[in-house]
């Protein structure tokens, strides 16, 4: 495989998102796209880029997008006052899945976590992923927490 780059998403990506998204049994069973879906991204899109704790990114292998993912980066009082790397939205183009872009872009975005002085990185994934799973603990993390989620 050759060396994937990273740079954060623009509006123009928003086309690339939608696609991975779509091509994301769990994710596109569960995020039905309202008819004002587009306004809403780009409200979306237009926060990210304003605030600088989060940063949403489009990896590219040879100039080709294929892969996303959010960070956040989250204070608090709890654990000393270290700050948290929230990771998001972690998807990949389904051609490369297993084939090591999903890895590599994991243990990017934890040094870019550490790079931001986080000190510690967590993520949430869907109960009905145990591939997912697999893949989060090989990276070395732990199920410790249980997640709790409320639709509004």
């Amino acid at each position: 495989m050759n060396e994937l780059t990273y740079r954060e998403a623009s509006m123009a990506d928003l086309p690339f998102l939608d696609a991975l998204i779509e091509a994301d049994e769990v994710a596109a069973a569960r995020d039905i796209a309202p008819p004002d879906n587009h306004g809403q991204q780009q409200e979306a899109m237009r926060a990210i880029e304003a605030d600088p704790n989060h940063e949403l990114w489009i990896v590219e292998l040879d100039g080709t997008p294929v892969a996303s993912f959010q960070l956040s980066y989250l204070p608090g009082v709890s654990r000393k006052g270290a700050w948290r790397g929230q990771i998001e939205s972690v998807r990949v183009t389904p051609e490369l899945r297993g084939k090591g872009v999903g890895a590599a872009m994991m243990r990017w975005a934890i040094a870019r976590c550490e790079e931001r002085g986080c000190g510690v990185v967590q993520l949430t994934s869907d109960v009905n992923r145990p591939d997912a799973h697999r893949f989060y603990e090989r990276l070395g993390f732990s199920a410790t927490h249980a997640g709790f989620k409320l639709r509004l």
